[in-house]
């Protein structure tokens, strides 16, 4: 049996070369190029989606704690209808034109 024998950095491990990254801005290490039109449309919904999650369970957190407190009994409905739902409308509104941005941008370069 043959043994095959690699020179390794001292860390152990293999870095990528610095020819292989793309430039251009990232987020959270995402490139902001190449979105197809359906990727931009799917990205902004997906971020609503997520606002609405989110914003939607710390609304329902807020009102237990609040009810906890000795208040009146609060209609949780409050915490999706007029907390979460218009934040991500707001964050839809602000996420649509910004990637659908990206995709012109990458278009016109083409």
């Amino acid at each position: 049996m043959r043994h095959v024998v690699q020179n390794l950095p001292a860390s152990g491990y293999v870095r990528q070369s610095e020819g292989l990254r793309q430039p251009g801005r990232t987020v959270f290490g995402f490139p902001l190029r190449g979105f197809g039109l359906f990727s931009s449309f799917l990205l902004s919904f997906a971020s609503a989606l997520f606002t609405f999650c989110v914003v939607t369970m710390v609304a329902i957190f807020g009102l237990l704690i609040y009810r906890a407190n000795g208040h009146h009994a609060v209609d949780m409905a409050i915490s999706y209808r007029d907390i979460g739902f218009p934040a991500s409308i707001v964050v839809l509104a602000l996420a649509l034109p910004f990637f659908l941005t990206l995709w012109v941008r990458a278009k016109v370069r083409e």
